[in-house]
């Protein structure tokens, strides 16, 4: 057993791929197939970590040649942790590598040169695992077809290669007890099950490692040599648990708004029903005020209707002894009606 800088590492991984012999071989097993000629340019996105600049995210990209002389464009990103921006975050690198003027080879034409843009093969290291598929390495192989005879069309075109690219995903977790292939061999270097406790470096075996991959397993001993890899390491791991400490202080804080939210929402609900009762109390008393008011209405034209009839008495000569008994009034008061008439 030998032991070795753990590649999930962004600084280790980079200084890894450094290495243009170990990145045409580590390539040429990915892609299936010898990478001739790679252009060795590395992109990468830092962010200040004291004193240092720490390597978030490493992306490694490669313009090869396939075996028809066809140039490709590769992109290779190392992905330790399951993000929610993730799958954003890889479109928005997509889009970048999509509208980048340099990805592009200059053609001659019969009358004048133009630009051909290259076809992208993505590569993905993810340090977590896929929600349905198992497989270590996934490959994503586009195929043309033939709507109407389901036929599959053999020739490339340059368009549908400009457009769509094709993926593969290498799942670091399944890639434990997994040595079926040359390449699971190879992938081994990456396996996590040898880790020491620190995850810093991992045990592995020289002899389960086919012998032209050896040169990636001598690069990965010298990293651990290198201080300064192990020092960027050390600093990774604290970013890393900072940035857990942060998502942890996120998420508690989402927490308290969305129960402060529910109360917020309880209490809205039950003013919503103060008023609603409120309303149909008030609703009920117009509807009472209304009531009297057509009762006091119809109570005075009634009293008028009584008046007027006890004067038309009065005035046709009976006596006010004769219209108190009809009405069952005191005198006094049908007197008081007919003065009040008559005046």
């Amino acid at each position: 057993m030998v032991q070795i800088a753990n590649p999930i590492y962004d600084v280790v991984f980079k200084y890894l791929m450094n290495d243009e012999k170990v990145a045409k071989l580590l390539l040429s097993a990915l892609i299936g197939r010898e990478v001739i000629s790679l252009e060795f340019r590395p992109t990468e996105h830092h962010f200040p970590v004291g004193e240092m600049l720490m390597v978030l995210r490493m992306d490694f990209n490669a313009r090869i040649l396939d075996e028809h002389g066809n140039q490709e464009l590769v992109i290779l990103e190392l992905q330790k942790a399951k993000l929610a921006t993730d799958i954003m975050r890889f479109r928005r690198y997509l889009g970048e590598q999509y509208s980048n003027k340099e990805n592009v080879v200059r053609e001659p034409a019969t009358e004048y040169p133009y630009r051909k843009a290259l076809p992208i093969l993505s590569i993905y290291f993810l340090g977590h695992t896929l929600d349905h598929v198992t497989a270590p390495v996934v490959r994503v192989n586009r195929v043309y077809t033939d709507a109407a005879t389901g036929e599959q069309i053999r020739e490339k075109e340059e368009f549908i290669e400009s457009l769509t690219h094709d993926s593969i995903i290498i799942q670091i977790p399944y890639l434990k007890g997994r040595r079926r292939t040359e390449l699971e061999q190879l992938l081994a270097l990456f396996d996590q099950s040898g880790a020491t406790d620190d995850q810093h470096f991992l045990q592995v075996n020289e002899e389960d490692l086919p012998e032209r991959y050896r040169p990636l397993l001598r690069r990965l001993q010298k990293a651990v040599a290198d201080p300064l890899v192990r020092q960027t390491m050390e600093a990774e791991d604290d970013l890393i648990e900072e940035f857990k400490d942060y998502q942890r202080l996120i998420a508690l804080k989402e927490g308290m708004i969305m129960e402060k939210e529910k109360t917020i929402s309880e209490k809205e609900k039950t003013i919503s029903e103060k008023e609603k009762t409120i309303s149909e109390k008030e609703k009920t008393i117009s509807e009472k005020e209304k009531t009297i008011s057509e009762q006091k209405k119809d109570l005075i034209e009634k009293q008028s209707q009584i008046e007027n009839a006890i004067l038309n008495l009065y005035r046709s000569g009976v006596v006010i002894e004769n219209i108190a008994s009809i009405f069952d009034l005191p005198e006094a008061k049908i007197r008081a009606i007919v003065d009040k008439k008559e005046v």
